[in-house]
């Protein structure tokens, strides 16, 4: 396991093969990069494959502060200029795909293509019922929370009205905040380089709707259904649709 430092943050990365081109594998929200490395190790006959730990997951400590994307885009923005100078590709799945929406919205030049598998950022496509259902549940905790006399009564609170995520932060709670609550939609306009858009057809975590969005909003994207595929199965059953993908990508760069 390799380390990386930017401003006193070590992020943990693997680096696997050696190619002309660079791929760099971005791990969802609550795992690690070892939920990519089987796809990485496959390709590494072709490619320089690196496979990190965003801070607060896997093998890097969490940040000392609440990270926002833009924290998270600027240290792999530090990260891949302090590599040897390649063509290099994003592969991002769910979160992941988050910080390389970012990245490659704010320095367009480090990033040649975009393989996002899963990938979260823009408004789900709700009800109306459900969306005021929503809104009801997030004014009730505020309400509660606020008449709440310690602590271990607004930990009972949170654990009632919380999602799961949310829930199984931890100290990343007020990163996790953060993220799932910017629109990327801006972000993934500015983006100019080809992109791979890939989604599980019954994955109910980031529906495929969210994935026709990015296609509106990104002017060189090309989306792509896995049938029968859920938020994770895609990782696993689907690597064969994956890996092709991210090899035409490669290829392309």
């Amino acid at each position: 396991m390799n380390s990386f430092n930017y401003n006193g943050q070590a992020m943990s990365f693997t680096c696997h093969g050696n190619g002309k081109v660079a791929v760099v594998w971005a791990h969802g929200w609550g795992q690690s990069g070892a939920a990519l490395l089987p796809l990485a190790e496959s390709l590494a006959g072709d490619y320089t494959h690196y496979v990190v730990d965003f801070p607060g997951f896997g093998s890097s400590a969490a940040p000392s502060t609440d990270w926002a994307v833009g924290d998270y885009a600027e240290l792999m923005a530090a990260f891949l200029g302090s590599l040897p100078q390649q063509k290099t590709i994003w592969v991002g799945h769910s979160f992941g795909c988050r910080v390389g929406i970012k990245l490659a919205a704010t320095h367009k030049n480090l990033l040649q293509h975009l393989v996002l598998i899963a990938a979260a950022g823009v408004p789900r496509k709700r009800s109306l019922f459900t969306r005021l259902k929503g809104f009801c549940r997030a004014r009730l905790f505020k309400l509660l929370k606020g008449l709440a006399k310690d602590e271990q009564t607004i930990e009972k609170l949170r654990q009632k009205y919380g999602s799961r995520d949310y829930l199984n932060a931890g100290i990343l709670r007020g990163t996790f905040i953060k993220v799932v609550n910017e629109n990327l939609a801006q972000d993934a306009q500015q983006i100019a380089v080809p992109v791979t858009l890939i989604y599980g057809e019954n994955d109910s975590e980031t529906p495929v709707d969210v994935g026709q969005s990015f296609a509106r909003l990104m002017p060189n994207s090309h989306l792509h259904i896995a049938p029968a595929l859920d938020h994770y199965s895609i990782l696993t059953q689907g690597r064969h649709f994956v890996l092709q993908l991210v090899k035409e990508g490669a290829e392309k760069a």
